[in-house]
């Protein structure tokens, strides 16, 4: 019995897709003071084999950033695509959705985070701290909603 090669899990190469940041009502929002900040936050994870072992992991998010003391008055709306490569390599079938939809989202959140914080600094707001994620209940969720369509 040929004995099985141990599996490899590397994240290869990390990198920003697609990336928009707007603040439609500069500088009037700068000028307002107590602001109080509504937050609608979407995110996605995407995959896409790249190759035989490659594997391109994505984090979209989408945030749009209101204030609710000025009729909902958007302050800013961000949306990044953030990607890195992967190489999984002698993972078993079974495992493989798992570990993109859990592992390598795991890996990539705290620089995306980053991302997005400085971001939002850069464009003269506050720092846009996002919470961690759950990635193991999401994809547990999309699992079962799966399951459900089926």
């Amino acid at each position: 019995m040929a004995e099985q090669e141990a599996p490899i899990f590397r994240m290869q190469k990390m990198y920003i897709k697609d990336f928009s940041f707007e603040s439609p009502n500069a500088p009037q929002v700068f000028l307002e003071r107590n602001q109080d900040p509504k937050v609608d936050f979407n995110l996605q994870v995407k995959n896409t084999k790249v190759d035989n072992d490659h594997y391109e992991v994505s984090l979209l998010i989408t945030a749009k950033v209101q204030d609710k003391n000025n009729d909902d008055r958007v302050l800013f709306i961000m949306e990044i695509e953030h990607a890195a490569i992967f190489i999984l390599k002698n993972i078993p079938e079974e495992h493989l959705a798992r570990v993109m939809g859990v592992d390598c989202p795991l890996m990539l959140f705290p620089f995306t985070r980053q991302i997005v914080s400085q971001a939002s600094v850069d464009g003269g707001f506050m720092p846009f701290l996002m919470e961690p994620i759950n990635f193991v209940a999401l994809f547990d969720n999309a699992q079962k909603q799966k399951q459900a369509a089926n």
